[in-house]
C-alpha cells in the first residue's frame, strides 16, 4: 500500500492530466445520454466538494450553508438569463459576484468569532435564503420556480446537446480544481492551514487571520455560485426544494467522506457519492438503505475520510529524500 501511494505522490501531476485526457475522451466511448448525465452532475458536485474543503478542510471552518450560495447562483443566472437575455458566461460572472458579495456581509459580523459560529450562522442564511426564495413571488416566482431557462450557451453559440453540456462542466470543475491547488500550494495556503490549526498561533507569527477567512469564504462561496449557474443552465428550471439545508448536508458530506484537507479524496469522495446512488438504483427501496449503511461503515473504518489522513507532498518528500540515500 504505501508502494502504490509513493507512486501516486510521484507522478501526481500526471496522474492528473491522464484523469482530464481521460475525461475529454469519456464522451466519445460512452454516448449515453443517461450516462454523460451523470457525469456531468457529478462533475458539478466535485466542483461544490472542492469549495468546500478548502473552507472546511484546509481553513477548518464548518459551513452549513453552501446549497444557500448555490441557489444565490442559480437564481442570478435564471432571473439575468430569462428576464435580460443575458447569456450563460455573464450569469457565470454576475453569479459568483453574487455569492461573493452575500458572503462578504455573512463573513465580516462573524468571522471574528470562535467555535461553531459560522457553522450555526450559515445554517440560518441558508434558511433565511430559502424563505426568500420561496416568497417574494415578483422576483423567484416562489415555489412555482422559474422555467424556461436558456441552455448552456456562449456569446450566442447553442450548447444543448449533451456532449457539449459536459464539456462547459469539465472545464468549470477543472478550473475549480486549479484554483483550490493554487491556493493550497501558495504562502495563502500555508497560512489557511495554520490558522486551522491554531488561529492563536498563527496570529502571533503575523497572520492576519480575519482577512485570510474572510478571503478563503468568498472565494470558496463564489465557486459555489459558478456551480449554481451551470446547474440553473443545464436543468432549465429551479425552484427553491433544491437548496435546502439537507443538501448543504449531503455537499459537506462529500468533502468529509473523501476526506478533508485533500483535493484528490474531495475528488473522489463526490465522484463515488455521486455515481453510487445511480448504480443501486436497482434496489429501489432498499436503495437509501444500503448507500447510508455505506457511508457509515466507511466512516467506522476511516474516519478521517478515504484519503483525509494521506499527505502527499509528505510522501513524495520522504520517497526523494530516500531515493537519494540509496544513490
Amino acid at each position: 500500500m504505501n508502494r502504490i501511494l509513493e507512486t501516486i505522490a510521484r507522478n501526481m501531476v500526471k496522474i492528473g492530466v491522464l484523469l482530464v485526457a481521460l475525461m475529454i475522451v469519456f464522451p466519445w466511448v460512452f454516448r449515453s445520454a443517461y450516462v454523460l448525465r451523470i457525469m456531468t452532475v457529478c462533475m458539478m458536485y466535485v466542483m461544490i466538494a472542492l469549495s468546500i474543503n478548502l473552507l472546511t478542510g484546509f481553513l477548518g471552518l464548518m459551513t452549513l450553508g453552501q446549497a444557500a450560495f448555490w441557489g444565490i447562483g442559480a437564481y442570478t443566472a435564471a432571473i439575468l438569463s430569462t428576464r435580460m437575455g443575458l447569456g450563460m458566461g455573464l450569469c457565470i460572472i454576475a453569479s459568483a459576484f453574487m455569492a461573493g458579495l452575500l458572503s462578504l456581509l455573512v463573513a465580516l459580523p462573524t468571522m471574528r468569532l470562535k467555535g461553531y459560529f459560522l457553522t450555526v450562522v450559515t445554517l440560518g442564511f441558508g434558511e433565511i435564503v430559502r424563505l426568500v426564495e420561496m416568497n417574494w413571488m415578483d422576483l423567484t416566482r416562489g415555489p412555482l420556480g422559474i422555467a424556461a431557462i436558456p441552455s448552456p450557451n456562449f456569446f450566442g453559440i447553442d450548447l444543448s446537446s449533451n456532449r457539449q453540456i459536459y464539456y462547459v462542466m469539465l472545464v468549470l470543475v477543472v478550473l475549480a480544481a486549479l484554483i483550490v491547488h493554487s491556493i493550497v500550494h501558495s504562502r495563502v495556503g500555508l497560512a489557511i492551514m495554520a490558522i486551522r490549526d491554531d488561529d492563536l498561533a498563527a496570529a502571533s507569527m503575523g497572520v492576519n487571520v480575519t482577512k485570510y477567512k474572510i478571503m478563503v469564504f468568498m472565494i470558496s462561496t463564489m465557486i459555489v455560485g459558478v456551480a449554481g449557474a451551470f446547474y440553473a443552465h443545464y436543468i432549465n428550471f429551479i425552484d427553491p426544494s433544491s437548496f435546502t439545508s439537507a443538501a448543504s448536508t449531503d455537499m459537506l458530506v462529500m468533502a468529509i467522506f473523501g476526506g478533508l484537507g485533500s483535493i484528490p479524496g474531495t475528488i473522489l469522495g463526490a465522484s463515488i457519492l455521486t455515481i453510487l446512488p445511480e448504480t443501486i438504483r436497482g434496489l429501489a427501496q432498499y436503495r437509501n438503505l444500503v448507500y447510508g449503511l455505506i457511508i457509515v461503515i466507511l466512516m467506522m473504518v476511516k474516519p478521517d475520510g478515504i484519503l483525509g489522513n494521506v499527505n502527499f507532498k509528505y510522501i513524495k518528500q520522504r520517497s526523494m529524500q530516500r531515493r537519494g540515500e540509496d544513490k
